[in-house]
């Protein structure tokens, strides 16, 4: 049996009625549909990194570039000054004891004053070419360093004048290669047809200085490979040494009249203190190369003997002093085309290994 309310049994009933909480009108609130939004534009500075130069799809690209190889700048010293204050000394010295000499042939006879003064004739028209080829040698090199700080002032005119006068002169520099004849016809060709500076100097770049870099590489990669032969079977470490400074000069040479340096003696001796002095700041071999650094750590040293690593050391480091008088002598910096690089070389030092490990 069911028990009975006793309100209910009072007939005191409750009617039904309707409670509104208070998370009601919110949820019908939030129920209500917002208006929608008509559709609109809208700028953002969004910048999409290209694949090549992303570090997770290229990790290399953050490696530290080779450093590039600038001439000295020259400056007066105490050095200089006492030097050439001593070598005037030097030659009036000289001219007096010349002067006695010929007086004191004179005394004796006539002919043998007469000859000593044709060997001086001789001999100060010999010092004056030697003097001309060196002037010129220097100018031509001082030509090269202007053309190349000028270009990088014509890259940032608005106006394409400069840039074309300095084209012009590249191409008349290099008028004496034969291959820059088709860069040079299809610059005459599309003399009016670009007007901005910096395309114009990429342009000249790709087609007057791409196929001298390419005889470039091919120079630095034989050098380094003879001095990789040598060094490895040379029983002397002097041996070595002279040989790597032999083909080290062969190489600077080639390189300067390639580029239309042609240097002279005293150019010459220049240059090679430029790229000495470079090496020595920067390391002969660039030991922050990553890609270095795993060749001769990983293939060289298990699979190569002691003599046969130091010719391929020697090799790097003859590439090395290519790319560094590359450097200097080239009329254009890299802007256009690539910039080698040590790692280019090791594959045509080392191609056998540098296969195996690719299969691998």
């Amino acid at each position: 049996m069911s028990k009975s309310n006793p309100e209910n049994a009072a007939g005191n009933t409750r009617k039904p009625a309707a409670f509104v909480y208070e998370d009601e009108p919110r949820a019908l609130e939030t129920a209500v549909p917002a208006p929608r939004r008509k559709p609109s534009s809208f700028e953002a500075d969004v910048v999409l990194t290209p694949d090549e130069d992303d570090p997770f799809i290229n990790p290399d690209k953050d490696a530290a570039p080779l450093p590039v190889a600038m001439p000295r700048r020259r400056r007066t010293s105490f050095a200089k000054i006492a030097g050439a204050a001593f070598g005037v000394l030097l030659s009036l010295a000289f001219g007096l004891w010349t002067d006695s000499l010929i007086r004191d042939l004179f005394s004796r006879a006539d002919w043998l004053g007469y000859a000593a003064l044709t060997a001086l004739a001789i001999g100060i028209l010999a010092v004056i070419g030697i003097v001309i080829r060196e002037t010129a040698g220097m100018m031509r090199l001082a030509a090269v360093q202007t053309i190349k700080a000028e270009a990088e002032a014509a890259i940032l005119e608005t106006r394409p004048a400069k840039a074309r006068s300095l084209v012009n002169r590249l191409a008349a520099m290099l008028s004496a290669k034969p291959e820059t004849a088709k860069g040079r016809a299809t610059l005459k060709a599309s003399e009016n047809d670009i007007i901005d500076a910096p395309h114009l100097v990429a342009l000249a770049e790709r087609e007057l200085l791409g196929p001298l870099d390419r005889q470039a590489r091919a120079l630095i990669v034989n050098s380094s490979k003879r001095v990789s032969i040598v060094t490895a079977v040379s029983p002397r470490a002097i041996v070595d040494l002279l040989y790597v400074l032999y083909e080290a000069s062969r190489l600077i040479r080639a390189m300067a009249e390639l580029y239309g340096g042609r240097p002279g003696t005293l150019g010459m001796v220049r240059l090679m203190r430029d790229v000495l002095a470079h090496l020595a700041v920067t390391g002969s071999i660039a030991v922050g190369d990553s890609l270095v650094q795993q060749v001769l750590g990983h293939g060289l040293a298990s699979k190569l003997s002691a003599r046969l690593g130091e010719g391929v050391i020697n090799g790097l480091m003859t590439a090395r002093i290519g790319i560094a008088a590359m450097d200097l002598c080239r009329p254009l910096a890299f802007h256009a085309l690539k910039r080698p690089g040590i790692s280019d070389f090791i594959g045509d030092l080392t191609p056998s290994i540098s296969g195996r490990d690719q299969q691998k």
